[in-house]
């Protein structure tokens, strides 16, 4: 396949922009015969996930192109961090993790990259804007810029993320093209009860469930009897991308390139229909607990990272409450959202409660949770998915009123009367 590139492409591969951009165009360029593409398009913002510290190659990999001059062209965001750098000694964290971890956050700032440390960028300033195009990491962002900002990004994977952000150049490919965004298959959710969509724990259980069933199709959600909150969307788009490679699905009346069913299929053919009923749906729900008993170490809620909006929702629910001393409660979050939250007062009755929080990284990713704790608790379907695989612990999923009641009593609640028939 020839590649077309232009007279920028050229000179930053030849050298021209230094060795560390040229570095940059060339990985990009061994990329876009990959992607199915033959040239390159502009973005104009970047997220960056290789932030994560994942061993001595991640580090060595961002320490070079700092050390090489590495600038990134367009406004960048950083993901999580390998380490809580306030918290981390209060954890299991190892200091050599931490140091090295370090080290790698050090190396993104020093390229110009903007520290925000979340994995839910678009709850930050600097939100993308429908139709803009952008290079962004981390599976959950991807899936909520595409789905319900409109935004155009294909699902980077680490390293090529912060090439993107060095070139300002993608592969003109993928969910970056009009063409390749439009839904193939619709999913009816009409039987699925009005309380139940009004849960927020329904969420994170149909994207799980659309993940697992929509291969490498753009799936089409109709149905949806309310407006779904940020939150919810966030969370439905985060399972969604746990359980599958999926960077977009319309959802009806909420996508905003998807006001009608026709308008999300660009008018094209639907290859199949599928109607959702509320057994296929508990069982998605049950998949997502693998405790077999009632036995509860520690609550975790975050993940994607708690918003300002579910500090406020947290609070009345443990407010003059204590957590059970044998169950650990932590909230995951950013520390511009930990700051905001303090100012608003929602960070003492979380203390009083016995809750701890933790900023700018997650405990799937980084290596803080001590041996003792063998079961989690948690809101998050893309916590419930990774946990068994990634920290080798079980765990039982609940909704948010569940994961207090449970770390109260100091054992597993779940309150199933939504998704009875």
């Amino acid at each position: 396949m020839n590649l077309n590139l232009t007279s920028y492409d050229q000179a930053l591969l030849h050298g021209e922009h230094g060795p560390a951009a040229q570095l940059a165009m060339s990985i990009m360029t061994r990329m876009v015969g990959i992607y199915g593409a033959n040239s390159l398009l502009d973005i104009t913002a970047a997220h960056i996930d290789s932030s994560l510290y994942m061993g001595d190659a991640t580090l060595e990999f961002a320490e070079r192109l700092a050390n090489s001059g590495a600038k990134v062209k367009v406004p960048s965001t950083l993901n999580v961090s390998g380490v809580d750098e306030h918290h981390w000694q209060e954890w299991s964290t190892p200091p050599d993790h931490a140091r090295k971890a370090h080290r790698q956050m050090v190396a993104y700032q020093n390229m110009g990259c903007i520290p925000t440390w979340t994995c839910a960028p678009y709850q930050t300033e600097h939100r993308p804007r429908f139709g803009q195009q952008i290079a962004w990491g981390e599976s959950n962002a991807i899936a909520f810029a595409n789905t319900v900002i409109g935004a155009r990004t294909e699902r980077y994977p680490d390293l090529l993320d912060i090439c993107a952000a060095i070139t300002g150049r993608v592969p003109a490919a993928g969910l970056h093209l009009e063409e390749n965004r439009a839904g193939q298959f619709v999913i009816r959710i009409d039987k699925i009860p009005l309380k139940l969509q009004e849960d927020d724990s329904f969420y994170p259980v149909l994207g799980h469930w659309i993940g697992k069933i929509s291969g490498d199709q753009i799936p089409i959600v109709e149905g949806i009897k309310i407006n779904p909150t940020e939150d919810q969307l966030k969370s439905f788009c985060a399972a969604m991308a746990s359980s599958s490679a999926l960077g977009l699905c319309h959802i009806v009346g909420v996508t905003p390139e998807a006001a009608t069913l026709k308008e999300a299929c660009q008018g094209k053919f639907l290859q199949r229909s599928v109607e959702l009923d509320m057994s296929q749906l508990r069982e998605a729900r049950d998949e997502l607990t693998t405790t077999k008993t009632d036995q509860l170490d520690m609550v975790v809620l975050g993940s994607p990272h708690f918003s300002f909006a579910e500090f406020k929702k947290l609070v009345p629910l443990i407010t003059n409450k204590r957590c059970h001393s044998k169950v650990q409660f932590l909230v995951t979050t950013s520390r511009t959202m930990k700051e905001l939250a303090d100012r608003a007062n929602f960070l003492t009755p979380l203390q009083e409660f016995g809750g701890k929080i933790t900023v700018d990284t997650c405990i799937i990713t980084t290596p803080m949770l001590p041996p003792a704790i063998k079961t989690l608790m948690t809101n998050s379907a893309k916590y419930a998915f990774y946990t068994p695989s990634l920290l080798n612990k079980q765990i039982a999923f609940g909704s948010t009123e569940d994961c207090v009641h449970s770390a109260i009593s100091g054992f597993i609640i779940r309150d199933d009367s939504l998704w009875e028939k």
